[in-house]
């Protein structure tokens, strides 16, 4: 199970195994959605439950939304913000992993048929800081 105390966020900057890098992934995941939740200060049940939805879908993993919940509000920001854990993540997930995570941020986004300008901001800062160009984002991969 995803874990919401995101301790694989912490280990960023060691070397990883396959399974430690899922589930690294799996808490980027989760990190990144449960906190899309409130990045409007105005978190919705619905956007909760997209958030659980994908990351059952993603990670095939079924989250307590007790877990979405304290992942959105957790202690982690306090002692960095989360652009500066995205930025780390930059290095060690792939691209295949930076777009799921975007598409699903985007799924979440527009879960409660709304989007703000500080939804579009967190966006934009979460796409920035995972390192995906608009090329990237559009799937335009050069062939030479």
């Amino acid at each position: 199970m995803i874990s919401s105390d995101l301790s694989s966020v912490f280990s960023l900057f060691r070397k990883s195994s396959e399974t430690e890098t899922k589930k690294f992934f799996n808490e980027v995941v989760l990190m990144t959605l449960a906190r899309a939740t409130s990045s409007d200060s105005n978190i919705k049940d619905i956007e909760v439950e997209q958030v659980r939805n994908c990351i059952r879908e993603v990670t095939g993993e079924d989250v307590p939304i007790a877990n979405i919940r304290v992942a959105a509000n957790s202690h982690i920001y306090e002692s960095a913000p989360i652009e500066r854990y995205l930025i780390a993540a930059s290095n060690v997930l792939d691209l295949k992993q930076k777009l799921t995570i975007l598409s699903s941020l985007v799924n979440v986004i527009k879960s409660d048929e709304r989007i703000t300008t500080r939804e579009v901001l967190f966006f934009n800062m979460v796409a920035r800081s995972l390192q995906v160009s608009p090329a990237d984002l559009l799937g335009l991969i050069p062939e030479d």
